[in-house]
């Protein structure tokens, strides 16, 4: 619950137009994972495809993955609350490396599987005989009919913003519980490596107005005229002391800002802080 209020509270800060857009594209992508589970439930080869893949995960594997679904989720929610200047481009490649900064993307054949297993911990939520007695090839037509009355509650025909937004925060919830359980990963003090997309996007700036700044890496003073690395957060460093920093830690040495970082785990961390901050809220979830 202090999830859910932490997310609410964040989007109640949105103008009304950028409320709107973030409910029409959570809606665009809403049908599109619907689309995309009616295309598993009504094949049944495609359907023992995908669960025969996610019977074939372990649970890392399972937390890893639901992981990269709600980071893409974390996205579209805090879309309008970065400043520009701090997102990551994502990539163009279709690497499938757990830590790769390519937030929105999964493979179609992951995309299933995290699809399924999230419906397949919503009936068993609901209806924890739903499966009892039942084998597997049964299990089709017990989801198909779940998927069914989602689909109607979801379809857009007469929905406002609270028939789309408190859907999707509520998987977004789930999500973060089972991976904050489960994975362990993204618990405050880890630290994980700055993406190198947004340490290439860092600008450089000249030291003025007589110098007199100190480093706080190195202690030493940034002489004015000479050009040194910008923070998001405002705070310069020398790039010769900055970057073997952020090789190995994605915050701020002085007020522990945090750039995107390509650790899935971490980036959850950072996102959830970002919602946390827009909230207007002190919240200690892990």
């Amino acid at each position: 619950m202090e999830e859910e209020t932490i997310i609410i509270a964040a989007l109640s800060t949105l103008s009304s137009s950028k409320l709107s857009d973030l409910t029409h594209s959570i809606l665009l992508l809403t049908h599109r994972h619907l689309r995309r589970l009616s295309t598993v439930l009504s094949s049944p080869f495609l359907f023992f495809l995908t669960l025969h893949h996610l019977q074939s995960l372990s649970l890392p594997e399972k937390t890893l993955l639901i992981a990269r679904h709600l980071l893409s989720s974390l996205h579209h929610l805090t879309h309008h609350f970065e400043p520009t200047h701090v997102k990551p481009h994502p990539s163009s490649s279709s690497s499938s490396s757990s830590t790769t900064t390519t937030f929105s993307y999964i493979r179609h054949r992951d995309l299933d599987a995290v699809l399924l297993l999230l419906l397949l911990c919503e009936v068993h939520q609901r209806n924890p005989e739903a499966f009892r007695g039942v084998s597997s090839t049964k299990w089709q037509s017990v989801l198909s009919q779940l998927y069914s009355d989602t689909m109607l509650t979801l379809s857009g025909v007469g929905a406002y913003t609270g028939d789309v937004l408190m859907p999707y925060i509520e998987m977004v919830t789930r999500c973060r519980r089972f991976v904050g359980v489960m994975g362990g990963g993204g618990k405050e003090g880890r630290e994980v490596a700055a993406a190198p997309a947004a340490v290439v996007a860092l600008p450089s700036v000249e030291v003025r107005g007589g110098g007199g700044v100190e480093c706080v890496i190195c202690k030493e003073e940034m002489r004015e005229g000479r050009d040194v690395c910008e923070l998001p957060c405002g705070h310069p460093f020398h790039w010769i002391c900055i970057l073997p920093w952020l090789r190995k830690r994605n915050t701020c040495p002085c007020c522990r800002f945090r750039l995107p970082t390509d650790d899935v785990f971490g980036e959850i961390q950072r996102l959830w802080e970002v919602l946390v901050k827009a909230s207007g809220t002190c919240f200690d979830g892990e």
